[in-house]
């Protein structure tokens, strides 16, 4: 059994195992968030962080981590080598903590060098289970649903409730996009992989859509990515309204004014005008300067910064050969209008890379689209 219960066993007091589900090579990141927000037993794995907390630092988790894809409680773990057992077992899990009665099940099955193989098999038994522990005679036809993940892994059972919902990189503003956009996440993951922190200007000179400036203009405001939208815990049996609101406000609370400047270009038009409403929808439009250019325009700047892109790289829009011009162009930019910065960008081509001039050095490997890519940075 996973879930624990601590003394006094009031809902505010039960101890949850917990999991934020994040993309390789954001783990370490997600997991520093997780300890910056007081988590306990923090331990970054493949696949995301391991961490335990209350009903409080659930709501944390969901309200403030940026780099996370979705959070689950670990409900119960077993082992089982046929469906009889697995019924048994899963039927006497606390699911009347997390479901109602009229809550429809989703249940996503995962099964490695396990005898029970079947998903849809143990999609059934996990269901009829659920339905025999809540006292109803079967499942709803409609209404709310949450969703449940079952791995089996060498005959050893976990089963874990979502309390995101909708992915965590859907924060509620971007509702347009541009080409091969970038997932909310990984833009966030990027500035803390560079440790951007709000305390030098940033430049996004091929900025589409506007994720990579309006994540910068959140983390530099404090504002937590979760603060307009709704998640899975908020239909559970014992979800706490007031609980949830007092986090916001001390949220609000907690927001800052940034000062510096953070800058998005683009040379299109139409995908600026919809970066410039999905800062608006993100409540950052006045901290962020959107301006139309050409990457060659791109004005001389002083001091300190970091230019941080998404440049194309071929294997989604456009051919490698065709994108060395930009990578030169790119270079020569940062060199003469730029001097002092720091450069960074996503690329999973080496030589594309090194077509900068720049002296650049891999921070981390990650995944774009599904896309193998590689955090390249002075």
């Amino acid at each position: 059994m996973v879930l624990r219960l601590s003394r006094g066993g009031g809902v505010g007091n039960v101890k949850f195992e917990l999991f934020a589900v994040a993309a390789p090579g954001l783990e370490a990141v997600c997991a520093r968030e997780l300890a910056a927000l007081g988590m306990a037993d923090v331990r970054p794995v493949g696949g995301g962080v391991e961490f335990t907390g209350e009903l409080r630092d659930l709501y944390l988790a969901n309200l403030w981590l940026r780099t996370a894809s979705r959070v689950v409680v670990r409900l119960g773990g077993f082992r089982s080598r046929d469906f009889p057992e697995l019924f048994r077992k899963a039927s006497r899990l606390p699911w009347g903590r997390f479901i109602r009665p009229e809550t429809r099940v989703m249940l996503r099955v995962a099964s490695h060098r396990s005898r029970l193989q079947h998903t849809g098999r143990i999609a059934a038994t996990v269901g009829e289970a659920i339905d025999r522990a809540l006292g109803r005679p079967a499942p709803p036809a409609d209404g709310p649903e949450q969703l449940v993940l079952v791995r089996f892994e060498d005959d050893a059972c976990l089963i874990s409730v979502d309390s995101s919902a909708t992915l965590l990189h859907r924060r509620g503003y971007r509702e347009e996009a541009a080409h091969a956009p970038l997932r909310e996440t990984l833009a966030a993951g990027l500035l803390l992989l560079l440790g951007w922190d709000g305390s030098v200007p940033l430049l996004d000179p091929m900025c589409g859509s506007g994720t990579l400036p309006i994540e910068a203009a959140l983390l530099a405001g404090n504002r937590p990515p979760g603060g307009q939208r709704e998640f899975a815990f908020m239909t559970w049996p014992r979800y706490r309204p007031g609980l949830w609101q007092a986090l916001l406000s001390e949220a609000a609370r907690g927001g800052r004014e940034g000062d510096i400047p953070i800058r998005g270009a683009d040379r299109d038009s139409v995908v600026l005008a919809a970066a410039r409403r999905n800062a608006e929808r993100a409540g950052v439009q006045g901290n962020i300067d959107f301006s139309l250019g050409e990457l060659g325009q791109t004005p001389s700047a002083g001091g300190i910064g970091l230019l941080l892109c998404n440049p194309p790289y071929g294997q989604r829009l456009g051919r490698e050969e065709d994108l060395r011009p930009l990578f030169r162009a790119l270079g020569e930019v940062c060199r003469s209008s730029l001097p002092g910065w720091r450069v960074a960008f996503l690329s999973p081509s080496g030589h594309l890379a090194r077509a900068t001039g720049l002296p650049l050095r891999p921070v981390a490997v990650l995944s774009n689209g599904g896309i193998a890519v590689t955090l390249w940075a002075t």
